[in-house]
């Protein structure tokens, strides 16, 4: 396996072959998926590797006195070839991982081989394809955190002991000097707490960065807003309490935080920053200085980390393992963000580079991941990257010459199951009053909306009795426009009763209710079924895609979808019976990319911040292709909601918001109908007139049903995705 390691002497850094560690009693093998660059830490220890002797000595007089008291005792030669051999050899880097429990030691029992976990330990989290972890420094991921988030553990028990340390109460305010990655999770866990926070740090984004998750005032550590601000929210009495989450040699740090802390406040070192402190201010306030000790109680204590030896909650109330436990359920809950933190991801492979752009300037981040790729054949987990099967559609006997039903000499007679505000104003304006179309049936729940329905569109009959429709002969279609915790089981009725289905996004909100329908489909031999999928049928989109031609080679396809925010109190936010906003409507942007790209999806990958709806979404095609959906909801309201880009063969397709679309050749732009642009037109009327075409007909639905179960798949395993944090194969994508 791979190992980032440095040579102290020399400074150099490597990605080294090194032996997979064995499983030991008492612990688990963890390959890692994601492990966490302190930025602040990790960096100080690669600049002073890269320093000349005497700037070795110099950063570290702690060991020099050791080498003094090592010379008084053992002389010159002894002392110079132990130092030299200490400095002369590799020694690992990083503490902070999230991985896959690969082997499990004898005595553990609290998580089995397969399941997620977040580690820590500078001894145990290491930047290494496989770690050896003891129990009391690992801890079983909740469900729905990622595991990019999860690898965040460590620092943020570090940030939770120095918060717990400061014995913050609700109300107080306290002065955070430093807003790097401690200092940033610090903020959140005190905004959290009930704690209004001043921010201090000279660069002007990490003060941005802060004030946007919590803080009330940010601001360089020589500006006089600081200073304002604390006066204003204290009433000129002075912060509670000050962490010091700084590094370097500059004694500002303390001295800023005698100035703005009240009397008998107190100040917590969580960094590593000079401490010279300046004794009459310190005394004169009688300031209380204390410091916190990495994770937590448990740390550095062989007994506790190494052999598993817990402390009684009682007398110890949070360790070391309970610290990182209770970080994890705080991501879980929404209260901490750490996606924001994220500033690169890299691939393992590129470990020495990415130090290398890190310490050189070129990449400026508050934390770094490494992504680690899946083992190869030599080197296998024993836990398998999720599979979701796409499910088999079934096949259904077609009379001689005929690739439907049977064609309708009358009006197509369309029963409405639900009239809400998605039918009433998207889809029923475009069928009132359409020639060959008979609106017969409304049914609804009240029997005020059925009649609302009736007399707006003309509806020859409104009812509440679902069974009256499902069993009249006349009616030819049905479509089911109404909740989608419903959306399955009505349309697996309607297929049963031999009716042609229109059913609005989503088809199912689960693996289970797809295959419902599809049985139902099987059981009746009755698949004329389509899902309102409508942007496909666009017509603005469709010219583009014309226009763009036939792709010679793989594309890359991105689609931004700025859903917004939604109202307190909608039932798209009721996701325990409803299922999560993208499982109710990101099956249209997956459909879309798809009918773009001429394939159904073979992979889909995942990613989000904690407590938050916006997502990254990956899907891979059988050609190489892919498509990123960026699915969020904290955008503004004035930008558009929807654009989208197909990149291939030196072309570019350029949507926006359905309202003007172009082609790039590499020679010049070729607009799509005029450059001013159009009215907005996302396909319903055109999706429309193709379904009750081949009702009407007995010709094929407007889109088979293997690409409306491919893609209800992939929006499906978006969940999956989210909460293994790997790729999810789609087993069975055509």
């Amino acid at each position: 396996m791979k190992q980032v390691v440095q040579n102290y002497k020399s400074g150099e850094l490597a990605l080294l072959d090194v032996p997979v560690p064995g499983c030991k009693p008492g612990g688990v093998l963890v390959r890692s998926a994601f492990s966490l660059i302190s930025t602040g830490t990790e960096l100080m220890k690669v600049s002073e590797a890269g320093m000349s002797m005497l700037g070795k000595a110099r950063s570290r007089p702690d060991q020099v006195a050791k080498v003094v008291q090592s010379v008084a005792a053992n002389g010159v030669p002894a002392t110079y070839r132990k130092v030299m051999g200490k400095l002369d050899s590799y020694t690992p880097l990083g503490y902070s991982l999230c991985g896959v429990v690969e082997q499990v030691g004898a005595g553990i029992d609290d998580v089995k081989a397969g399941d997620l976990v977040a580690c820590a330990g500078n001894e145990h989290a290491l930047h290494a394809e496989l770690n050896w972890v003891p129990k009391n420094l690992y801890v079983p991921v909740p469900d729905g955190v990622a595991a990019r988030h999860a690898a965040f553990g460590t620092v943020g028990s570090i940030a939770l002991q120095g918060v717990r340390q400061g014995e913050s109460r609700l109300g107080e305010v306290a002065l955070v000097i430093g807003l790097g990655l401690i200092g940033q999770l610090v903020t959140q866990l005190l905004n959290a707490s009930g704690v209004r926070v001043v921010g201090v740090d000279p660069d002007p984004a990490r003060c941005e960065l802060a004030e946007r998750l919590g803080a009330a005032a940010c601001g360089d550590p020589g500006s006089a807003s600081v200073e304002s601000a604390v006066a204003e929210l204290t009433g000129g009495m002075g912060v509670d309490q000050v962490y010091l989450a700084a590094g370097g040699s500059s004694n500002q740090p303390v001295e800023l935080a005698a100035r703005l802390c009240r009397d008998r406040g107190r100040v917590i070192d969580i960094g590593k920053c000079r401490l010279d402190l300046p004794w009459n201010a310190y005394y004169e306030k009688e300031l209380d200085v204390r410091f916190s000790r990495s994770y937590g109680p448990g740390r550095y204590d062989p007994e506790y980390e190494l052999q598993g030896r817990d402390y009684p909650i009682g007398y110890v109330r949070w360790t070391e393992r309970r610290n990182l436990a209770c970080f994890l359920d705080l991501i879980a809950r929404g209260s901490v963000d750490v996606e924001p933190l994220v500033s690169h991801v890299a691939d393992f492979e590129d470990a020495v580079e990415t130090y290398r752009r890190l310490e050189e300037g070129e990449i400026k981040a508050v934390a770094v991941l490494f992504r680690y790729t899946p083992a190869s054949d030599d080197d296998a987990p024993a836990a398998e990257a999720p599979q979701v099967t796409v499910p088999k559609v079934p096949e259904v006997p077609r009379p001689s010459g005929r690739t439907g039903a049977a064609r309708r000499s009358g009006p197509v007679r369309l029963a409405f199951v639900g009239a809400g505000n998605y039918a009433s104003s998207m889809l029923l304006p475009h069928l009132t009053g359409r020639d060959g179309v008979e609106l017969s049936t409304v049914v609804t729940t009240t029997a005020l909306s059925a009649a609302n329905a009736q007399r707006k569109f003309g509806f020859g009959k409104a009812t509440t009795d679902l069974d009256a429709v499902l069993g009249d002969p006349a009616v030819d279609a049905v479509f089911v426009v109404t909740r989608h915790s419903s959306h399955a089981e009505l349309t697996r009725r309607a297929l049963l009763a031999g009716k042609a289905v229109f059913v609005e996004k989503p088809l199912a909100l689960t693996e289970e209710e797809l295959a419902g329908v599809l049985a139902a489909v099987e059981e009746s031999g009755n698949d004329r079924i389509q899902v309102g999928f409508n942007r496909r049928f666009a017509p603005l989109l469709r010219e583009a895609k014309e226009r763009f031609g036939v792709r010679g080679g793989p594309a890359s396809l991105r689609y931004l979808v700025n859903a917004g925010r939604l109202e307190h109190g909608s039932w798209y936010l009721r996701q325990d019976t409803e299922g999560s906003r993208f499982a109710g409507e990101g099956g249209h942007f997956v459909d879309t990319a798809s009918w773009l790209l001429d394939a159904d999806p073979v992979s889909v990958y995942a990613a989000a911040p904690a407590g938050g709806e916006d997502l990254q979404i990956v899907l891979g095609y059988p050609d190489g292709s892919t498509a990123t959906i960026s699915y969020v909801t904290s955008g503004p309201a004035s930008f558009p909601k929807e654009t989208l880009d197909l990149i291939a063969d030196n072309k570019v397709l350029r949507l926006d918001d359905f309202v003007r679309a172009a082609v790039h050749d590499g020679r010049r732009r070729q607009w799509v109908g005029s450059r001013l642009p159009k009215a907005r037109d996302k396909g319903q009327n055109a999706e429309l007139a193709a379904f009750v075409k081949a009702v009407r007909t007995g010709g094929p639905m407007p889109v088979p049903l293997e690409s409306l179960a491919a893609t209800t798949t992939a929006t499906l395993a978006v969940r999956t995705a989210l909460a293994s944090g790997v790729p999810v194969t789609l087993a069975g994508a055509r």
